[in-house]
């Protein structure tokens, strides 16, 4: 459901809103990254920065916010706490010194290794559901993701 009638079982009403339904897991994911990620030393949008930097190396700040749907403002503080951490490096393009590349240290690497090892097998146990019907829930939310940033662009 998007917006309905009020519930009339006198159930929270924001039930009724795929908006809030979507907000209020992911509330409870970050809940459940927290404990995985603290001993990392690392927040749930850094890991999912070195995640998307261990795919690529050399990576731009730009790509990487396309690929984190995050404006530039949110993400340069996120990739120079990355940075102080010892986790990511930036240096300018030498072809176009407006451009910043992005690669990670050893240390980065390892930690996105480490993290990519154990972190997703404890995420999917707190789901309560099978790989499969994640995957399909995973493919569902981002088409409908994809389909509202297409929308939100007119």
């Amino acid at each position: 459901m998007t917006e309905t009638a009020p519930n009339a079982s006198g159930g929270n009403p924001l039930d009724q809103f795929l908006c809030f339904s979507v907000y209020a897991a992911g509330l409870a994911f970050n809940r459940v990254y927290k404990p995985l990620l603290d001993p990392y030393g690392i927040t749930y949008p850094q890991y999912l920065a070195l995640v998307a930097l261990s795919s690529k190396e050399g990576q731009t700040v730009s790509e990487l916010g396309e690929k984190l749907h995050l404006e530039s403002n949110t993400l340069t503080p996120l990739v120079k706490r990355l940075e102080a951490a010892g986790l990511v490096t930036r240096t300018r393009d030498t072809q176009d010194e407006r451009v910043v590349r992005l690669g990670l240290t050893v240390a980065g690497s390892n930690l996105a290794k480490t993290a990519l090892g154990c972190v997703p097998a404890e995420v999917l146990a707190a789901t309560g559901m099978d790989q499969a019907a994640l995957e399909e829930l995973n493919g569902n939310l981002a088409t409908l993701g994809a389909t509202l940033r297409d929308f939100a662009g007119r």
